[in-house]
């Protein structure tokens, strides 16, 4: 009776010990599981390892991105089921990060330069101004330093670009103005512009002195003077004819100018809308 019981626990303790045999993972089943967890975990996943196991003794070798992979590769080494020993020989080397070759792609031509801006206009010393005067002007009645408003009767063009239009504004000052005397004396009125104004700039001008003088038993004299300038013409509206009434015609180049008539007491006079050319006597600059 005794040697069967006997018997029996110790079938039972061989029973025991294979069933616990099959359990325990073999070397094959550790290296895989270790492998596998390790690529799996994103903080070892860039790791190049390779893993033995030899009866429950595992060796790991190969390289780690940082300290801390190679940290987490052993931990999950020592945490694997049948793992009885762990031998690491693992080398931390960082990972160069990949250069990427920038796809060439051909430049897109460049645009060609804009053009220069053209250089700014001068209109030349010489040049005639024909202007139409905005109010009567007399050697009686008119003063000295005043001030004589017109328009541009005619547009100015250098070179088949536009300088001045016609129509703008043209000031200009009475730089002599004396009346003729009943008895003795002569009658002086001379006139010479200043500015003409284009759109939003006003251009200061220098121009000949336009010069009419009466003398003696109704003698007059006429010249054009200052700046050296060849030429100019006054087209003066005859005394009683009304606004631009008997316009007369230009001189020729160097003759002076056609002076204005006199009236009954031998004054000069130039009606409005009189039709008066000067000569610049300085170029002028025209800004854009």
């Amino acid at each position: 009776m005794r040697s069967r019981i006997v018997v029996h626990w110790s079938l039972i303790l061989l029973v025991a010990l294979s069933v616990g045999c099959s359990k325990r993972p073999n070397d094959e089943q550790i290296t895989n599981d270790i492998q596998q967890k390790v690529a799996a975990d994103p903080d070892t996943k860039d790791a190049s390892i390779t893993v033995d196991s030899k009866a429950g003794k595992v060796d790991i070798q190969g390289k780690v991105p940082t300290p801390d992979a190679r940290t987490k590769i052993e931990q999950i080494a020592k945490a694997e089921p049948g793992v009885a020993d762990l031998n690491d020989e693992t080398m931390v080397v960082p990972n160069a990060a990949p250069v990427v070759a920038a796809e060439t792609q051909p430049s897109a031509p460049e645009p060609p330069p804009p053009p220069p801006p053209p250089p700014p206009l001068v209109v030349p010393a010489g040049t005639a101004i024909t202007v139409r005067t905005g109010q009567a002007l007399s050697s009686k009645d008119s003063q000295t330093g005043q001030t004589f408003l017109g328009t541009l009767a005619q547009p100015v063009s250098v070179k088949g670009r536009a300088a001045f239009p016609a129509g703008a504004t043209v000031s200009g000052t009475v730089v002599t103005a004396k009346s003729k005397g009943k008895i003795k004396g002569e009658g002086q009125l001379d006139l010479a512009l200043t500015s003409i104004s284009v759109g939003s700039h006003t251009y200061p001008i220098q121009t000949s002195v336009l010069s009419s003088t009466t003398k003696g038993k109704g003698k007059r004299t006429a010249a054009t003077t200052g700046g050296g300038a060849a030429g100019g013409a006054l087209i003066g509206g005859l005394a009683g004819g009304g606004k631009g009434a008997g316009i007369g015609a230009l001189a020729g180049a160097g003759a002076g100018f056609i002076g204005g008539a006199l009236t009954g007491n031998k004054q000069i006079e130039i009606p409005a809308e009189s039709a008066l050319t000067f000569t610049l006597s300085q170029s002028v600059t025209l800004h854009d």
